[in-house]
């Protein structure tokens, strides 16, 4: 059935009135004239067939029927603000794409998103973990998050963090039965290499430690699978900053005061900072999906 809705302007005027308890007062609000609202208000009261206001000595005073109205009249103005500003927002906000490594996704960004989330509750985000390099003018990707080279021609891109490598490890690995007090315990330790074994025999030469074997130790393909199985004592890695900052600050990574750190300097330029780079002229932000 078809809604029974008086004129949207005749509920106008008489909310306006009823709050100002004058219709001059609702027409200043209005931009109408004081003539305009007393028609509209009359309209209401033959179309509802009850007496909205009554007129006591010179004031406009709200009958017990137009105050229940109000009530509902009110209450369906006020949904209907809040809608409009939460779509208002909503479109500010839109979506924002980000594109990162599945390693810094796991091991620093989701960590995160419960902030972002809190700070920012009109952004849907979507997070899309990919070693592939972004191609902005093809990708629905507004940044990507990268090893790179702050640079980089053709993308606005902004320095998160220098990059260093050093030994981490579980706390327990530092008073267990083969403790861990200095660079040449490595030796009684099992090493957690990533990719391959190039990594741990860099940093050995780099900061002079003698009589560790690099080539042993499991090879593991991912950085956070390294660095879990570093969590759970089962050896030392070699990790970058970013990946394990959040394992650092919770205590449950260690970093020895005198472990050395890889100079950035010494590894190709494409890997020494984290950066945040996005499309010379950013797209439009489209608003997503509920």
């Amino acid at each position: 059935m078809p809604r029974r809705m008086p004129a949207l302007n005749a509920l106008k005027a008489f909310e306006a009135a009823a709050r100002h308890e004058s219709f001059t007062r609702a027409a200043e609000e209005l931009f109408v004239t004081q003539g305009a609202v007393s028609h509209q208000v009359k309209a209401l009261e033959a179309e509802l067939g009850l007496k909205l206001f009554s007129r006591e000595r010179q004031r406009l005073v709200i009958t017990e029927a137009g105050r229940a109205y109000l009530l509902v009249v009110r209450e369906a103005f006020d949904r209907i603000a809040d809608g409009t500003e939460r779509l208002l927002q909503r479109q500010r906000g839109g979506a924002l794409a980000i594109s990162t490594s599945p390693n810094f996704a796991a091991k620093w960004l989701v960590h995160r998103l419960g902030r972002f989330a809190e700070a920012n509750p009109d952004i849907d985000l979507t997070i899309n973990a990919s070693r592939q390099h972004v191609d902005f003018a093809r990708e629905d990707i507004d940044v990507a998050i990268r090893h790179g080279d702050a640079g980089t021609s053709g993308l606005h891109v902004r320095r998160l963090c220098a990059e260093e490598i050093f030994p981490v490890c579980s706390p327990k690995l530092l008073s267990g039965g083969k403790p861990l007090r200095h660079p040449a315990d490595l030796a009684r330790l099992t090493l957690l290499h990533v990719t391959n074994r190039k990594g741990w025999s860099d940093w050995l030469e780099f900061a002079d430690v003698k009589g560790v074997d690099p080539s042993r130790g499991p090879v593991l393909n991912e950085a956070s699978m390294a660095i879990d199985a570093a969590l759970d004592g089962q050896g030392v890695v070699l990790a970058r900053t970013a990946l394990a900052a959040w394992d650092l600050i919770g205590g449950r990574l260690v970093r020895r005061d005198d472990a050395a750190s890889l100079d950035p300097r010494t590894y190709p330029a494409e890997y020494r900072a984290m950066v945040l780079g996005a499309a010379e002229r950013p797209r439009p932000v489209s608003v997503g999906a509920a």
